[in-house]
This record gives C-alpha cells, structure tokens and sequence, in this order.
C-alpha cells in the first residue's frame, strides 16, 4: 500500500526552513559559539591594528631607532646653533655698518661745515667795525681773520653775504673790500660761530687784532652770542685734477 503523504521524509528545504523558524537546542548552542569566536577575532583585529609601530621590534632594532633619533636630534641642534651664530654675525655686522655710516655722516657734517657749503648756527660772536678816522687796512681784517681761526672759529662770514672759508681771499676795493670778489663797504659785520670768550679773548690782547683796527682809526664792538646764525655758503664744486691716493 503506498506510503501516506504523512509518511514522506521532509525535503532538504523543509529542514533548512524548520531550523530557521524552529531552532533546536543544539543549533542554538553552536550559533552562541559562533558569535563568540567572531567577536573575539574582530577585538583581535582591533587590537593589532592600535599596537605601536615598534610592538614587534627586537631590543637591537629599537637601539638602532634610538641611536638615529639621538643623531638627527644632534644635527637639528647643530643647525639651531649655526643659524643663531649666523643672526649674530648679521646683527654685529648690521651694527658696525650703522657705526660707520654714522662716523661717515659725522665727518661729512665736519668737512660741509669748514668748506662752508651749508648753513650753521650755535654760539659766537658777532664784530662790528665802523670806519672813522679811514678806511681800515685789509692787513687789519687777515689779521683779525687769522686770530678768530687760531682761537677755534668754526664758520665765519662778511656782512651776512660772503662765507669765509680756508681758501677764502680779501682785497681792496672802490669802496671798501673784495671777498672773494664780492664787493663790500664798511661798516664790516664778522659773525663767527665758536665758544665766545674764547673767541672774544683772541682779539683783544696787546697789539692784537683789536689795537690794530683801532689804530687805523676804526671802532670794534664785540658782542657775544648764545646764537648765531650763519647762512652764507660757499658754492660746491668738484675738482678738476685732485683725486684720493689709491688705498686711502
């Protein structure tokens, strides 16, 4: 007689399908150990991946390490040192360049204000010479001149037009004097820039400068001055021939 529907064994489907809508015991149990071994794996992964780089170095490979970090830290502090001293030649070089532009600009003032071509002002004397008696002998005035640069005048002019510098020349003129070829008539004003008793000192001592006007029957007043202003300059020029030594 044939076998009842009831009585057919369950396909491999039905069996696949009862496991998964009826689990057994012993399914259930091998599914929690399969979950646990996944987990444990992925914490293992995870835990490789967070290990230092030098987890697995042997003792030589992390002296070797060592060794490298110490010498590039070396050569790091090396070039810091090499860096600073060179800031420091900069800085001292930096520092003598501003001390000689400085020198040089200091003696560019000195030697503008002897050659007479800018305009001065400090302490001085102011000579004013009237003419009375005749006109005053212009051996009289280089003579005057003369005394004023020994007693450290440092810039001088003639009636507030003509600078009186080295080269400076006086003659006699209709008139009155030549300086420079500038034509001058008395009464002769000489502004001189210096320390004032001194240069009023140089004037009036025995037959000095002074007795030598009044004897050619001049009047000399000498005021001293806390300020003086000189704006008389000399024309600049180059010279034609003249050049520095080679080396110097």
């Amino acid at each position: 007689m044939p076998d009842s529907p009831q009585d057919k064994a369950p396909s491999g489907r039905q069996r696949l399908r009862d496991a998964m809508t009826k689990p057994r015991r012993p399914q259930v149990v091998v599914a929690v150990l399969l979950a646990i071994v996944g987990f444990a794996l992925m914490t293992q992964v995870r835990a490789n991946q967070q290990d230092d780089t030098y987890q697995g170095f042997r003792d030589q490979d992390l002296i070797d390490v060592l060794n490298g970090l110490a010498g590039t830290s070396q050569r790091a502090q090396a070039e810091i040192t090499r860096l600073e001293n060179t800031r420091a030649e900069l800085l001292s070089s930096n520092s003598s360049r501003s001390a000689a532009l400085e020198q040089a600009r200091a003696e560019a003032d000195t030697l503008e204000i002897l050659a007479g071509t800018v305009p001065v002002t400090g302490p001085g004397i102011r000579i004013t010479i009237e003419e009375v008696d005749g006109p005053v002998d212009i051996d009289s005035l280089l003579d005057t001149v003369q005394e004023l640069r020994t007693a450290g005048a440092e810039a001088m002019q003639f009636n507030g037009e003509v600078r009186v510098v080295a080269e400076t020349s006086f003659e006699d003129g209709v008139g009155g004097i030549e300086v420079d070829g500038q034509p001058l008539e008395p009464p002769y004003v000489i502004d001189v820039i210096g320390e004032p008793a001194t240069l009023s000192g140089g004037l009036v001592f025995a037959q000095g400068p002074i007795d030598q006007l009044e004897n050619d029957g001049a009047t000399v007043d000498v005021a001293e001055l806390q300020s003086l202003d000189i704006e008389s300059v000399q024309p600049t020029s180059r010279p034609r021939f003249a050049a520095p030594a080679t080396g110097q």
